[in-house]
């Protein structure tokens, strides 16, 4: 499972998260989207890595601007990003 956090500019309400989540959706291999309206991350859940271009076609879809990726860091005491599931702890 491959799990990765985007950074979406313009999302303001209810109804930007459903048109995010909704066009995220159906990109060919994602089983899941999250979106955090207050940070404007959407986290996306696929069982491989996807093509950020096919992610981004669908943010500017939906009517938003995908800013980038966002890295994320180990968390203390060790496991990694992913508790170790993904190998980085």
């Amino acid at each position: 499972m491959t799990v990765t956090t985007y950074q979406v500019e313009g999302m303001t309400c209810g109804h930007c998260v459903s048109s995010v989540t909704e066009e995220v959706g159906k990109v060919a291999g994602v089983s899941g989207v999250e979106v955090d309206l207050a940070s404007g991350a959407v986290t996306v859940t696929s069982a491989a890595p996807l093509d950020a271009d096919a992610v981004e076609a669908a943010v500017n879809e939906a009517g938003y601007e995908l800013a980038g990726r966002i890295e994320l860091l180990p968390q203390a005491g060790g496991g990694g990003c992913c508790g170790g599931s993904c190998g980085c702890g």
